[in-house]
Order: structure tokens, then sequence, then C-alpha cells
């Protein structure tokens, strides 16, 4: 009998029967379904004239539903057939390149925009609902800020716009402001704050009204490691309060850390989805060779052709798909060296993300 997992995170197992026998459940079991999508497992039993029905974990409660959304601006088609889910309490990554149709799907998912076809239900609601609106925390690309108010002023307007007063208010915005590394800098006009303290503004400000769901379009574009890390422990600390989180990204190593489910839109289209651990393992290579060069060999292009293997060239690191590292390693080193190179460092590594996106696309994701 297969061993049965209980919870969305836990590496518990145990066997079904084992289970029952602990439980005292009596063995005239005559159906077993589990509903592995909701973390559930019922177990349908009857003993002479009684009927129970034993729950174990708990739902996931659907906060987001896209259904199949297509999109067209002229003849252009910029959303094929899109449908994903946003569960509470999870981080859900939407990757994929510059011009993919991330945008525009979530400018449709907050209302901005309409579907040509398909629906989007937030708890129920459609979006341009006033009932939805109250749900979503939108923060896009470049936050609608006012340049000559203060950062304090921004978040107030915006507060009110939610229909929210009152001293509460101001204890929301010094809360919100120490979160996001702004206590120091609220009281200055918006004009003078560097790009990575307008995103986090931004930030706080989709933060003001406790949205339960937060969708974010690239939010840590242009800011610096330290700071796009402070942005990702802010997003962490939400879903734990139970927010489903959708976030659009094309850093790949964003979306492997942040997301518990990632879906890779590619051209309009959802390609692939699953946990960054599903997609690597079923569409990634066996072993990824990465390589740092002293000097770069003559015509680079040339002796990666030359591998048969594919490939992607990140200045003076290359990385190289194999299924065979024990086989590949030695040819690849010879075709470098017999063409004028030499090599710093090599590493045989796990894939990531981006050699799924190379794997389902044959590019890599700029």
């Amino acid at each position: 009998m297969h061993p049965i997992y209980f919870g969305k995170r836990s590496k518990k197992k145990i066997q079904l029967h084992d289970y029952i026998r602990s439980k005292s459940i009596p063995m005239s079991v005559i159906l077993i379904s589990t509903f592995n999508h909701y973390n559930r497992i019922f177990l349908y039993l009857i003993d002479s004239v009684w009927f129970s029905i034993v729950k174990v974990g708990s739902a996931l409660e659907e906060l987001l539903v896209v259904d199949s959304v297509w999109k067209r601006f002229g003849d252009k088609v910029v959303l094929k057939d899109v449908s994903l889910v946003v569960h509470s309490g999870e981080v859900v990554g939407l990757l994929g390149p510059n011009g993919a149709g991330k945008t525009t799907l979530l400018r449709i998912i907050s209302g901005v925009l309409k579907p040509d076809q398909g629906t989007v239900s937030i708890k129920g609601f459609n979006p341009i609902d006033s009932r939805a609106r109250k749900l979503i925390g939108f923060c896009p690309q470049e936050p609608g800020l006012i340049p000559d108010l203060t950062g304090f002023e921004n978040m107030l307007f915006y507060a009110r716009l939610q229909g929210l007063d009152g001293k509460s208010v101001v204890n929301r915005i010094k809360e919100l402001s120490g979160i996001v590394g702004l206590t120091d800098d609220i009281d200055r006009l918006v004009r003078k704050y560097s790009g990575g303290m307008k995103k986090k503004l931004g930030l706080a400000i989709t933060l003001i009204h406790d949205p339960e769901i937060l969708i974010l379009d690239e939010p840590t574009t242009g800011m610096d490691p330290g700071v796009r890390r402070e942005v990702w422990r802010i997003i962490e600390e939400e879903r734990k309060r139970g927010k489903g989180i959708l976030i659009a990204t094309h850093y790949m190593e964003e979306a492997d850390a942040l997301s518990d489910r990632v879906y890779i839109i590619d051209q309009g289209k959802i390609i692939a989805s699953g946990s960054p651990e599903e997609l690597k393992s079923k569409y990634g290579p066996t072993a990824v060779i990465t390589i740092e060069f002293y000097r770069q060999p003559r015509d680079l292009g040339d002796v990666l052709r030359k591998t048969g293997l594919k490939y992607i060239v990140d200045g003076d690191i290359v990385r190289i798909h194999s299924s065979d590292p024990d086989r590949d390693v030695p040819r690849i080193v010879a075709l470098i060296h017999g063409a004028g190179g030499t090599i710093r460092s090599l590493k045989v590594v796990k894939p990531t993300l981006e050699d799924v996106f190379l794997r389902l696309t044959g590019r890599r994701i700029e």
C-alpha cells in the first residue's frame, strides 16, 4: 500500500492501514478518495448502520481563480487560454520573459482591463465589483506615487481612497513604514526617494488596507540584492499570515525562493506549472555543467554548438545541460582547450528554473 502524506509541507508519512488501526477505525472501508489539491483525505466508512467521514489536514481556500482567459490588442493575441489558481497562505509565481503577457494578466485580475474571453473570480466576485477590490492589493511595476507629497502623505492618500481614516490609519502607516524599512524617510518628499525606496513605498501602499490577496508585478525590479531580500522577507511574512500572493517576475532566483507553485508563461500561454522542485525534476536536465573562464576560447558560440548540448551564456560563465556529465565534461574541456580557452572553474550542479525555461522554449529568459 502506498504511503499517504499529511499536510502541505510535512515530510511525515504513514501507511493507511496503520492510520486506520491507530484510530480503531473498522476495516469495512468501502471507498477511499484522496483530494491532493486540497490536502484532504476522506475515508468513507460504513459499519452496520453508521456512516462517518474522517478529515485529515485542512483545506486551502481558493482566493483567486483565472479560467481560460484570452486577451487581444488589435490583431495581436496577448493572452491565450490562461488559467491559474491562488490559494490562501501560498505564494504563486508567474514566471516569464518581458512581453510574455504577465502585466496584462495582472491588470485583468485587478480589474483594470477586461478579458475578451474567460473569467476571473476573486472569492466569487468579478474583479470590477467593489467587494473584490477591497480584497485585492495590487502593486504595479511603477507605483502611482505623487512626487510632491511625502511618503506619509502618499500612504494617507491611498488609505482614504480605500475608505480608511482616523487614528488607526496613522498607526497603520507607522507600522508599515517600519515593516518596509522607511521609518526614517517617511516624512521626506517622494521625489527625493531612490528607485528602491519608491518600490518599498508602493508595497506599503499595497498593504495599507490589509488585503487578503496581493498581486505584485515585478516588485523587486531595479533593487540591489540586499533590498530585494528585504522585500522577500515581507512577502514571506504576509504568506505566513494567510495571504494569497501572486507575484509576476522574470527573476529565476526570486520565483524559486518565494513560490510554493510556479506558472511559466511564454508568448501569452501557460506552458508549465508546478512547484519549483516538480518543474526542475520534470523538465530540467539531469545536471548542469557550469564553466567560468580566465580566457574564453576563440568563437565561444562555435565551441558550444559542437557539444551538441543546450547551453546558456552569461558573461564569462557558461551553463551546459547534460544527461551524462562523466561523458560530457572531458569532451567539453578538450573543445575549450583546443580553441585556446582557459578554464577558471568547472562545477556540476543541479538545474534551476532558468534551465527549465531553456528546456521548454529553447531560449533563456531575458
